[in-house]
């Protein structure tokens, strides 16, 4: 279970007057036929990373927070990587298994629940962190201050038919170091 050592930080609205695609992506987040286009989505995101080097990113465009996670598949031992939308927490992050609105949990949380450690590359900085799966309380604390920084999972979670998202705390480890890309 997660210890919530962190101190939750409010959304910074400042950030929409730097990018206001910010604006529009929070309200694009709350429309139900945004879900059905997840696998575009999907593929725009990854490609896009891709053919950039993971300098650009869809997420990004957006003015939002991203991060890319990997972990050992949890039946193959192959390490898969999964880029999320992230939310600040501390001197880590919040990363939610929303599954666009679907009644099943995502694939890339099944690992992640599985793991103790991952690793988490923001831009071109990659640490190793310790994996929370936040359950109970602390979860409906924290969930609270995951709706606020992100309206649209409010309808993804009506959209799941009330689905509890799994929440998941990446800190980082004490051992955890820091690279940069070339």
């Amino acid at each position: 279970m997660a210890t919530m050592n962190a101190v939750p930080t409010p959304p910074d609205r400042s950030r929409a007057l730097r990018n206001p695609l910010r604006v529009l992506a929070r309200w694009l987040g709350t429309q139900e036929w945004v879900m059905r286009m997840a696998p575009v989505i999907i593929w725009l995101e990854s490609h896009l990373r891709a053919w950039t080097g993971n300098r650009v990113s869809l997420i990004g465009i957006a003015g939002l927070q991203s991060l890319q996670v990997t972990v050992p598949g949890r039946k193959s031992g192959t390490p898969r990587t999964t880029a999320l939308l992230c939310i600040p927490y501390g001197d880590g992050y919040i990363v939610t298994g929303s599954n666009w609105g679907r009644p099943e949990h995502p694939a890339w949380s099944a690992n992640l629940r599985a793991a103790d450690e991952a690793l988490v590359k923001v831009g071109a900085r990659e640490s190793r962190m310790r994996v929370q799966l936040v359950t109970g309380e602390e979860r409906e604390n924290l969930w609270k201050f995951v709706v606020d920084y992100w309206p649209g999972y409010r309808m993804e979670h009506r959209r799941s038919g009330g689905r509890e998202f799994r929440l998941f705390v990446l800190e980082p480890t004490r051992s955890a170091t820091t690279t940069r890309e070339s």
